[in-house]
Protein backbone atom coordinates (compact mmCIF):
# COMPACT_ATOMS: atom_id res chain seq x y z
CA UNK A 1 0.00 0.00 0.00
CA UNK A 2 1.18 3.70 -0.95
CA UNK A 3 1.76 6.28 1.82
CA UNK A 4 -0.57 8.29 0.17
CA UNK A 5 -3.25 5.63 -0.15
CA UNK A 6 -2.80 4.60 3.09
CA UNK A 7 -2.91 8.52 4.57
CA UNK A 8 -6.29 8.63 2.36
CA UNK A 9 -7.99 5.08 4.46
CA UNK A 10 -7.04 7.06 7.76
CA UNK A 11 -8.37 10.41 6.84
CA UNK A 12 -11.68 8.37 6.00
CA UNK A 13 -11.37 6.63 9.03
CA UNK A 14 -10.95 9.09 11.36
CA UNK A 15 -14.88 9.55 11.16
CA UNK A 16 -15.79 6.17 11.74
CA UNK A 17 -13.82 4.99 14.38
CA UNK A 18 -14.38 5.33 18.10
CA UNK A 19 -11.85 7.89 19.71
CA UNK A 20 -9.70 5.35 21.48
CA UNK A 21 -9.10 3.60 18.17
CA UNK A 22 -7.87 7.02 16.11
CA UNK A 23 -6.48 8.64 19.31
CA UNK A 24 -3.78 5.60 18.28
CA UNK A 25 -3.17 6.54 15.24
CA UNK A 26 -1.96 9.76 15.49
CA UNK A 27 0.92 8.49 15.11
CA UNK A 28 0.34 7.62 11.93
CA UNK A 29 -0.55 11.55 11.22
CA UNK A 30 3.27 12.29 12.88
CA UNK A 31 4.27 9.98 10.98
CA UNK A 32 2.61 12.09 7.57
CA UNK A 33 4.27 15.32 9.19
CA UNK A 34 7.35 13.98 9.23
CA UNK A 35 7.52 12.67 5.40
CA UNK A 36 6.33 16.36 4.69
CA UNK A 37 2.92 14.91 3.72
CA UNK A 38 1.26 18.28 5.53
CA UNK A 39 -1.79 18.69 3.53
CA UNK A 40 -2.48 15.35 4.64
CA UNK A 41 -1.65 15.99 8.15
CA UNK A 42 -3.59 18.59 8.83
CA UNK A 43 -6.65 17.22 7.37
CA UNK A 44 -6.86 14.12 9.28
CA UNK A 45 -6.36 16.00 12.37
CA UNK A 46 -9.33 18.50 11.74
CA UNK A 47 -11.49 15.28 11.45
CA UNK A 48 -10.26 14.57 14.35
CA UNK A 49 -10.87 18.07 16.49
CA UNK A 50 -14.46 17.98 14.87
CA UNK A 51 -15.23 14.60 17.26
CA UNK A 52 -12.46 15.23 19.81
CA UNK A 53 -12.21 19.09 20.54
CA UNK A 54 -10.14 18.71 23.61
CA UNK A 55 -7.78 16.21 22.65
CA UNK A 56 -4.41 18.26 23.08
CA UNK A 57 -2.07 15.69 21.27
CA UNK A 58 -4.40 16.65 18.36
CA UNK A 59 -3.77 20.06 18.15
CA UNK A 60 -0.60 20.13 19.53
CA UNK A 61 0.33 18.30 16.31
CA UNK A 62 -2.11 20.57 14.16
CA UNK A 63 0.78 23.70 15.32
CA UNK A 64 3.31 21.69 14.29
CA UNK A 65 1.96 21.47 10.50
CA UNK A 66 1.25 24.98 10.73
CA UNK A 67 4.65 26.00 11.97
CA UNK A 68 6.27 24.14 9.26
CA UNK A 69 3.98 25.59 6.48
CA UNK A 70 4.91 28.65 8.40
CA UNK A 71 1.22 29.56 9.22
CA UNK A 72 2.26 31.38 12.39
CA UNK A 73 -1.02 32.58 13.48
CA UNK A 74 -2.70 29.70 13.21
CA UNK A 75 0.43 27.28 14.64
CA UNK A 76 -0.29 29.73 17.79
CA UNK A 77 -4.18 29.47 17.83
CA UNK A 78 -3.40 25.49 17.90
CA UNK A 79 -0.23 25.73 20.66
CA UNK A 80 -2.63 27.85 23.13
CA UNK A 81 -5.30 25.32 23.09
CA UNK A 82 -3.16 22.07 23.66
CA UNK A 83 -1.73 24.02 26.38
CA UNK A 84 -4.33 25.41 27.87
CA UNK A 85 -5.64 21.83 27.65
CA UNK A 86 -2.28 19.75 29.23
CA UNK A 87 -0.59 22.86 30.73
CA UNK A 88 1.93 20.65 31.93
CA UNK A 89 3.56 19.17 28.73
CA UNK A 90 7.10 20.88 28.42
CA UNK A 91 6.77 20.05 24.44
CA UNK A 92 3.66 21.63 23.79
CA UNK A 93 5.08 24.98 25.39
CA UNK A 94 8.41 24.53 23.48
CA UNK A 95 6.81 24.24 20.44
CA UNK A 96 4.30 27.22 21.49
CA UNK A 97 7.52 29.59 22.30
CA UNK A 98 8.57 28.50 18.50
CA UNK A 99 5.91 29.60 17.36
CA UNK A 100 5.49 32.82 18.94
CA UNK A 101 8.92 33.30 17.67
CA UNK A 102 8.99 32.84 13.97
CA UNK A 103 5.54 35.11 14.21
CA UNK A 104 7.85 37.79 15.93
CA UNK A 105 10.78 37.64 12.92
CA UNK A 106 7.73 38.14 10.62
CA UNK A 107 6.50 41.03 12.20
CA UNK A 108 6.52 44.71 12.98
CA UNK A 109 8.51 45.85 15.72
CA UNK A 110 6.18 47.18 18.24
CA UNK A 111 4.06 43.91 17.58
CA UNK A 112 7.62 41.72 17.90
CA UNK A 113 8.32 42.87 21.25
CA UNK A 114 5.34 41.07 22.67
CA UNK A 115 5.60 38.40 20.78
CA UNK A 116 9.30 37.98 21.69
CA UNK A 117 8.27 37.86 25.32
CA UNK A 118 6.11 35.12 25.09
CA UNK A 119 8.43 33.50 23.26
CA UNK A 120 10.94 33.36 26.37
CA UNK A 121 7.87 32.94 28.63
CA UNK A 122 7.17 29.97 26.86
CA UNK A 123 10.94 28.46 26.95
CA UNK A 124 11.52 29.11 30.21
CA UNK A 125 7.91 27.37 30.92
CA UNK A 126 9.32 24.27 28.55
CA UNK A 127 12.76 23.99 30.63
CA UNK A 128 10.45 24.88 34.34
CA UNK A 129 8.18 22.09 33.31
CA UNK A 130 11.38 18.85 32.32
CA UNK A 131 15.04 19.86 33.16
CA UNK A 132 15.84 17.25 31.10
CA UNK A 133 14.29 18.71 27.81
CA UNK A 134 17.54 19.20 25.67
CA UNK A 135 15.38 20.96 22.73
CA UNK A 136 13.95 23.32 25.34
CA UNK A 137 17.29 24.53 27.01
CA UNK A 138 18.99 25.55 23.50
CA UNK A 139 16.19 27.40 22.15
CA UNK A 140 16.25 28.99 25.10
CA UNK A 141 19.53 29.35 24.96
CA UNK A 142 19.20 30.67 21.51
CA UNK A 143 16.80 33.06 22.70
CA UNK A 144 18.57 34.45 25.57
CA UNK A 145 21.66 35.31 23.10
CA UNK A 146 19.73 36.27 20.52
CA UNK A 147 17.28 39.16 22.84
CA UNK A 148 17.89 42.31 24.52
CA UNK A 149 17.91 43.01 27.85
CA UNK A 150 14.74 44.51 28.33
CA UNK A 151 13.20 41.15 26.78
CA UNK A 152 15.17 38.85 28.97
CA UNK A 153 18.09 38.60 27.27
CA UNK A 154 21.41 37.75 28.49
CA UNK A 155 24.54 36.27 27.08
CA UNK A 156 25.20 35.20 31.24
CA UNK A 157 21.66 33.17 31.22
CA UNK A 158 22.90 31.78 27.97
CA UNK A 159 25.87 30.33 29.48
CA UNK A 160 23.79 28.53 32.29
CA UNK A 161 21.72 26.97 29.81
CA UNK A 162 24.95 25.69 28.28
CA UNK A 163 26.45 24.52 31.63
CA UNK A 164 23.04 22.68 32.40
CA UNK A 165 22.83 20.64 28.70
CA UNK A 166 26.75 20.09 29.50
CA UNK A 167 25.68 18.60 32.80
CA UNK A 168 22.99 16.47 30.85
CA UNK A 169 25.66 15.00 28.89
CA UNK A 170 25.55 16.67 25.65
CA UNK A 171 29.03 18.59 25.34
CA UNK A 172 28.78 19.32 21.85
CA UNK A 173 25.55 21.35 21.97
CA UNK A 174 26.49 22.97 24.78
CA UNK A 175 29.72 24.13 23.27
CA UNK A 176 27.51 25.60 19.92
CA UNK A 177 25.97 27.78 22.86
CA UNK A 178 29.32 28.83 23.97
CA UNK A 179 30.42 29.99 20.05
CA UNK A 180 26.65 31.92 20.00
CA UNK A 181 27.97 33.84 22.96
CA UNK A 182 31.23 34.63 21.37
CA UNK A 183 29.45 35.82 18.07
CA UNK A 184 27.36 37.68 19.60
CA UNK A 185 30.31 39.38 21.75
CA UNK A 186 32.20 40.13 18.35
CA UNK A 187 35.02 37.52 19.63
CA UNK A 188 35.30 35.68 16.29
CA UNK A 189 37.93 34.03 16.93
CA UNK A 190 36.75 32.50 20.13
CA UNK A 191 33.49 31.28 18.41
CA UNK A 192 35.33 29.75 15.70
CA UNK A 193 37.27 27.83 18.23
CA UNK A 194 34.54 26.47 20.05
CA UNK A 195 32.32 25.36 16.60
CA UNK A 196 35.90 23.65 15.63
CA UNK A 197 36.11 21.98 19.03
CA UNK A 198 32.17 21.18 18.68
CA UNK A 199 33.67 18.80 16.04
CA UNK A 200 35.94 17.28 17.50
CA UNK A 201 34.58 16.10 20.64
CA UNK A 202 31.23 15.08 18.68
CA UNK A 203 33.66 12.98 16.05
CA UNK A 204 32.42 14.86 13.07
CA UNK A 205 29.12 15.41 13.80
CA UNK A 206 27.34 16.50 10.38
CA UNK A 207 25.07 18.95 12.28
CA UNK A 208 28.41 20.39 14.32
CA UNK A 209 30.04 20.88 11.08
CA UNK A 210 27.53 22.40 9.33
CA UNK A 211 27.31 24.77 12.22
CA UNK A 212 30.51 26.19 11.59
CA UNK A 213 29.48 26.10 7.59
CA UNK A 214 26.68 29.00 8.76
CA UNK A 215 29.33 30.69 11.26
CA UNK A 216 31.57 31.13 8.10
CA UNK A 217 29.28 31.96 5.62
CA UNK A 218 28.49 34.64 8.48
CA UNK A 219 31.78 36.06 8.30
CA UNK A 220 31.85 36.12 4.31
CA UNK A 221 34.38 33.13 3.84
CA UNK A 222 32.30 31.63 1.24
CA UNK A 223 35.53 29.60 -0.22
CA UNK A 224 35.53 27.51 3.60
CA UNK A 225 31.64 27.40 3.56
CA UNK A 226 31.39 25.09 0.36
CA UNK A 227 34.25 23.23 1.80
CA UNK A 228 32.76 22.76 5.18
CA UNK A 229 29.13 22.25 4.07
CA UNK A 230 30.87 19.25 1.57
CA UNK A 231 32.23 17.72 4.56
CA UNK A 232 29.09 17.46 6.20
CA UNK A 233 27.26 16.16 3.01
CA UNK A 234 30.05 13.13 2.93
CA UNK A 235 30.00 12.72 6.91
CA UNK A 236 26.07 12.85 6.66
CA UNK A 237 25.34 9.93 3.87
CA UNK A 238 23.77 6.77 5.04
CA UNK A 239 23.57 7.94 8.84
CA UNK A 240 21.75 11.21 9.22
CA UNK A 241 18.76 12.46 9.00
CA UNK A 242 17.10 14.95 6.02
CA UNK A 243 18.11 18.46 7.93
CA UNK A 244 21.83 18.09 7.26
CA UNK A 245 21.05 17.82 3.48
CA UNK A 246 18.45 20.52 3.31
CA UNK A 247 20.01 23.48 5.52
CA UNK A 248 23.66 22.20 3.85
CA UNK A 249 22.13 23.52 0.28
CA UNK A 250 20.44 26.28 1.59
CA UNK A 251 23.83 27.27 2.78
CA UNK A 252 25.39 26.93 -0.82
CA UNK A 253 22.58 28.46 -2.27
CA UNK A 254 22.86 31.85 0.36
CA UNK A 255 26.73 31.70 -0.31
CA UNK A 256 26.18 31.76 -4.04
CA UNK A 257 28.31 28.81 -4.59
CA UNK A 258 28.20 25.06 -5.60
CA UNK A 259 24.85 24.96 -7.13
CA UNK A 260 25.45 21.54 -8.37
CA UNK A 261 26.46 20.00 -5.21
CA UNK A 262 23.06 21.77 -3.78
CA UNK A 263 20.98 20.28 -6.60
CA UNK A 264 22.63 16.98 -5.56
CA UNK A 265 22.20 16.96 -1.53
CA UNK A 266 18.75 18.18 -2.09
CA UNK A 267 17.57 15.63 -4.44
CA UNK A 268 19.47 12.62 -2.24
CA UNK A 269 16.82 14.39 0.36
CA UNK A 270 14.14 14.02 -2.15
CA UNK A 271 14.80 10.15 -3.46
CA UNK A 272 15.78 9.02 0.05
CA UNK A 273 13.33 6.97 2.54
CA UNK A 274 13.78 8.66 5.38
CA UNK A 275 12.01 11.99 5.57
CA UNK A 276 12.17 14.25 8.86
CA UNK A 277 9.81 16.46 10.17
CA UNK A 278 12.59 19.27 10.65
CA UNK A 279 13.44 18.98 7.01
CA UNK A 280 10.21 19.10 5.09
CA UNK A 281 9.53 17.40 2.19
CA UNK A 282 8.11 20.41 0.40
CA UNK A 283 10.77 22.99 1.89
CA UNK A 284 13.45 20.46 -0.23
CA UNK A 285 11.55 20.83 -3.33
CA UNK A 286 10.92 24.26 -2.56
CA UNK A 287 14.90 24.94 -2.99
CA UNK A 288 15.05 23.30 -5.36
CA UNK A 289 12.96 24.82 -7.46
CA UNK A 290 14.76 28.40 -5.99
CA UNK A 291 18.37 26.95 -7.15
CA UNK A 292 16.78 25.82 -10.37
CA UNK A 293 15.25 29.24 -10.70
CA UNK A 294 18.61 31.13 -9.80
CA UNK A 295 20.30 28.84 -12.54
CA UNK A 296 17.77 30.61 -15.46
CA UNK A 297 15.48 27.18 -15.51
CA UNK A 298 12.27 28.55 -14.80
CA UNK A 299 10.60 25.57 -16.28
CA UNK A 300 12.31 23.56 -13.89
CA UNK A 301 11.85 25.71 -10.64
CA UNK A 302 7.80 25.69 -11.55
CA UNK A 303 8.03 21.58 -11.95
CA UNK A 304 9.95 21.91 -8.45
CA UNK A 305 7.55 24.64 -6.87
CA UNK A 306 4.21 22.37 -8.03
CA UNK A 307 5.65 19.50 -6.36
CA UNK A 308 5.90 21.73 -3.00
CA UNK A 309 2.14 22.87 -3.56
CA UNK A 310 1.55 19.28 -3.79
CA UNK A 311 2.50 18.64 -0.40
CA UNK A 312 1.78 21.54 1.16
CA UNK A 313 -0.87 23.82 -0.43
CA UNK A 314 -0.60 26.64 1.85
CA UNK A 315 2.97 27.17 2.20
CA UNK A 316 3.04 30.59 0.78
CA UNK A 317 6.29 31.15 -0.35
CA UNK A 318 5.86 28.15 -2.92
CA UNK A 319 2.88 29.61 -3.92
CA UNK A 320 4.21 33.20 -4.59
CA UNK A 321 7.51 31.36 -6.78
CA UNK A 322 5.40 30.00 -8.88
CA UNK A 323 3.21 32.95 -10.20
CA UNK A 324 6.62 34.28 -10.46
CA UNK A 325 8.37 31.92 -12.72
CA UNK A 326 4.87 31.24 -15.25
Amino acid sequence: MTRRIAALLLIALVGVLPLPVYAANLSAVLQLLSAGHADEAVAALRLQLQAAPQDAAAHALLMRAYFATQQWDDAIAEGRRAVALDPQNSQYHLWLGRAYGEKAEHSLWVMAVGLARKTRIEFETAVALDRNNLEAHSDLAEFYVQAPAFLGGGTDKAQTQADQIRALGDETSALGISAQIAEAAKNYALAEQKLRQAIRVSHDNPNAILNLANFLQRRGRMTEVEATVNRAFLAATGSEPGYIFLEGAQSLYLAGRNFNGAMQMLRTYINSSQHSENAPLFQAYYLLGSILEKAGDKGGAAQQYRAALALASSFEPAQTALKRVK
